[in-house]
């Protein structure tokens, strides 16, 4: 997948998910996010979007907090969100294709500053989106096999190398993640010990537990908003995603 790609992904997103909030109402309970309201879920979203352009817009070549949300509530807060989301859409399509600014995620190859930014919002966008679906009931918005497949990469790949990440066992463990309907390329292998885990994309050797299923259903999975469609082996290595694995 290109930029574009990632732009239109992010822009359809968006939109989605503030539908689903329209919706659902900002009272209601984010059942995968069960601390959160959908307004929790709006000022998240929504905050992020507006620091992500930030970056871009203005070129920031260090990292920023978070700025301030308004003190909306109900379609007012909607509104915001929807401003927000907007605003980033725009700016990264208008973004210069050798912008300079901060990005994080070093362990992955990313063409540009641009690219990052435009595949990690189109991801942040999709899975709140399916937040938003999931306190609205009813059937959720499919997720692209493809493009599932990509945000396993960036999650495996790229946040859990990160040092932040609690996915860490005292002794070395070997687990494998394979999407089954996207090929033999859509596999990967994750190195436990107690430092950050190791991921390559591929298998052949041995491991003690495999997570599977559909490319779409374990993205989700893996972002801990569905069950692991399955595993084989060792299941307290699926149980320690699920208490260690979040982002």
């Amino acid at each position: 997948m290109d930029t574009a790609d990632f732009l239109q992904t992010l822009d359809r997103e968006g939109r989605l998910l503030a539908t689903a909030a329209a919706a659902a109402g900002t009272d209601a309970k984010v059942p995968t996010c069960p601390e959160w309201q959908v307004r929790d879920l709006l000022r998240h979203t929504g905050a992020v979007h507006r620091w992500a352009a930030a970056f871009v817009a203005d070129g920031l070549t260090e990292r920023r907090p978070l700025d301030d949300v308004p003190d909306v509530d109900g379609a007012a807060l909607v509104d915001w969100y929807r401003d927000s989301h907007r605003l980033l859409v725009d700016t990264l399509a208008a973004a210069p294709a050798d912008v300079n600014c901060w990005s994080f995620l070093p362990t992955l190859d990313h063409p540009s500053p641009l690219a990052f930014w435009a595949r990690r919002q189109a991801h942040e966008t999709t899975v709140h989106r399916y937040d938003a679906e999931a306190a609205r009931g009813g059937t959720a918005t499919p997720v692209a096999p493809d493009f599932a497949v990509d945000g396993i990469d960036e999650l495996l790949r790229g946040f859990h190398a990160r040092s932040r990440s609690r996915l860490r066992t005292p002794e070395p463990r070997v687990l494998r993640v394979r999407a089954l309907d996207e090929g033999t390329d859509a596999v990967w292998t994750v190195r436990l010990t107690a430092e950050p885990p190791v991921t390559v994309r591929k298998a052949g050797e041995e491991v003690e537990a495999e997570l599977s299923g559909p490319a779409e259903e374990l993205y989700l999975a893996l972002w801990n908003r569905r069950p692991v469609p399955h595993v084989s082996g060792d299941r307290s290595l699926a149980e320690l995603w699920r208490e260690k694995g979040g982002i």
